[in-house]
């Protein structure tokens, strides 16, 4: 598989990862589905989700959450002092990071005025697996290189 983006950042930092290669012609797998297909405990496969803030002109935020939890767009909005949130639908989300569904990374994403966002039970692991930026690629790599990386907010986004 020839270089991503995100594989690029993690070695321009000297971050030590381990990329993980899986069959997605055109079938888009859910996180959980991923988990198997790499042979990854399922909390630790993280999921990047595009929520937009109802404040005009603000930034679009990239949420990264463990694949079987979902975000609690009331619980995030009180966490970062927002009255409302929304996800992007995924045609925007899309749009907004020039990536499919699927092969969103937040690493992929540096410097492209995205705020970063980290769910709080990522700090418990060590590793985690997030998109290498295209399907069927994720990144293995350690939480505390992914904050430092992506600059990521921790919050707690999800019950």
């Amino acid at each position: 598989m020839n270089k991503t983006n995100a594989m690029r950042v993690l070695e321009a930092h000297k971050i030590e990862y381990e990329a993980f290669v899986y069959d997605d012609a055109g079938e888009f797998h859910s996180a959980e589905e991923a988990a198997a297909l790499i042979g990854a405990p399922v909390e630790q496969v993280y999921k990047t989700l595009v929520v937009l803030k109802e404040t005009p002109r603000s930034k679009p935020m990239l949420v990264m959450v463990a694949s079987p939890r979902e975000i609690d767009l009331r619980l995030l909005a009180k966490n970062i002092g927002e009255k409302k949130l929304r996800m992007a639908t995924k045609q925007e989300a899309e749009r907004l990071t020039g990536a499919r569904i699927g092969g969103i990374s937040a690493l992929a994403q540096l410097n492209k005025g995205f705020e970063m966002l980290l769910d709080q039970p990522a700090l418990e692991l060590e590793w985690v697996h997030v998109s290498g930026g295209v399907r069927g690629l994720d990144l293995k790599l350690r939480v505390k290189d992914l904050i430092r990386v992506t600059q990521a907010q921790v919050v707690e986004a999800t019950v």
